[in-house]
């Protein structure tokens, strides 16, 4: 990988380009930011995305059998799934014959953004659906990969756009958006340089993350007993030789396990100066997000008050995605909640412990065998009451839930730093390419 600074930028980073004097009543396209041996030149031009790469190559026949890429196997600019199919068997939609470094641009839900630089590891021959416009660069192939991730062209692609549930561009309208082009082909292959240095960054970074929450997913099954055991795989030394878990009910550890509010509280919210509402979207992989939530009149909380929250309780999604579950916080001791179930504890306990329990394998299980419905999928609080569950001792649990509260916040920070990274690109990638004016549908 090439140097980069802290943030993941080239150290060759692009500085305050000088505005290039206009030379004809043309508007003159500059970006914010040039390298500085583009400061003096020219400025930016649009053309229609046809003069810039031949669209839609075609074939001359598939092979007898290909890898093929449909609308669901390219995620985030990566191919995630590599499907073998047989010529006499693919679907009518097999069509894009791919050579190395053409471009994949998804054309239905284009804001999804599902693109895929082809670049190829094998000597497989792979073939694309047509849900994907074909484009072959006549300049730099990852200039243009580039490019067509940049807001301005994509906010043109989605105002040509037809369809709600599944809105889609048809390869002709695709290939009449314009897209701005630097004046020389050395700069846009230094624009790709410091944007594909920008992507290999942040894909090793969530290559991280990914190894993180494998190992996490990994040691939860090890820390937990798994169905029909009533031992762990794996204990931490201390632990070793105490006896086996204890099969108990959820009701002896939590007392009261009851419902939040479920009536329609819509008329009772209030812009400013509530109470926190938390909902069944406010609680994600055993944390409570914060930033989504809703607010409430003091009068109508002062009436929940069976819904009210307590530092140290367990919070547990009962509608949708049943299961998800959080310790309420400090911060949000005294709110208020709606089609959460609350469990509050009886004694002394770790209730982390519960929550990781709960996303175990063993857990997961529980939950399941509790849960009601087809479509929407509930939990009664009165079903969580005489859960069976198999618990160690107290001092066992707070050594699990710190071994797994740490390794959360290790995935925290890598997440946090992976989102800078994405944010630090997509701040770049509107000063390197000049602004455009937008295109009514």
């Amino acid at each position: 990988m090439k140097n980069t600074s802290p943030l993941g930028a080239p150290a060759s980073s692009p500085a305050l380009g000088k505005q290039p004097t206009r030379t004809s009543a043309l508007p003159v396209l500059t970006p914010k930011l040039r390298f500085p041996e583009f400061r003096q030149a020219k400025g930016w031009t649009e053309k229609p995305l046809h003069e810039v790469a031949q669209i839609n190559s075609g074939n001359d026949g598939l092979p007898e059998s290909f890898v093929y890429i449909d609308l669901e196997s390219v995620e985030a600019g990566k191919l995630r799934a590599k499907t073998r199919i047989l010529r006499n068997g693919a679907p009518s939609r097999a069509q894009r014959l791919l050579k190395r470094g053409d471009i994949i641009y998804q054309i239905v839900r284009p804001y999804q953004r599902n693109n895929w630089f082809c670049e190829f590891d094998d000597d497989d021959t792979y073939v694309a659906s047509t849900g994907y416009a074909q484009l072959r660069a006549k300049g730099s192939n990852h200039f243009l990969y580039q490019s067509v991730h940049a807001d301005p062209f994509v906010e043109r692609v989605i105002a040509k756009c037809t369809g709600s549930n599944y809105p889609a561009i048809n390869s002709s309208d695709l290939a009449q958006i314009e897209l701005p082009l630097p004046p020389t082909l050395p700069e846009e292959e230094k624009i790709a340089e410091c944007l594909s240095t920008l992507d290999e960054l942040i894909g090793a970074e969530s290559q991280k993350l990914d190894a993180l929450k494998t190992h996490k997913k990994g040691l939860m099954q090890q820390l937990f007993p798994r169905e029909g055991e009533t031992l762990p795989r794996l204990r931490f030394p201390e632990f070793q030789q105490v006896t086996d878990w204890e099969e108990a009910l959820l009701g002896d550890f939590f007392e009261p396990i009851r419902n939040g509010f479920v009536g329609t509280a819509t008329p009772h919210y209030v812009s400013n100066g509530g109470v926190k509402y938390l909902q069944g979207r406010n609680i994600k992989q055993g944390k409570i997000e914060g930033d989504n939530f809703v607010l409430i009149s003091e009068e109508f909380h002062l009436r929940q008050r069976k819904s009210h929250l307590k530092r140290g309780d367990l919070l547990m999604v009962q509608s949708g995605h049943v299961g998800e579950c959080a310790v309420v916080p400090p911060n949000f001791a005294g709110c208020n909640c709606h089609a959460l179930i609350i469990l509050t504890p009886r004694r002394t306990l770790s209730s982390a412990f519960f929550v990781h329990y709960f996303y175990s394998p063993i857990g997961e299980s529980a939950i399941f065998q509790i849960t009601t419905g087809n479509t929407i999928k509930h939990i009664l609080a009165s079903e969580l009451k005489t859960l069976k569950v198999l618990l160690p001792s107290l001092s066992e649990q707070q050594r699990i839930a710190s071994c797994l509260c740490t390794l959360d916040d290790l995935i925290n920070a890598q997440s946090d730093n992976l989102e800078a990274l994405k944010t630090h690109k997509k701040g770049l990638m509107q000063q390197l390419f000049p602004a455009m004016e937008a295109v009514s549908a």
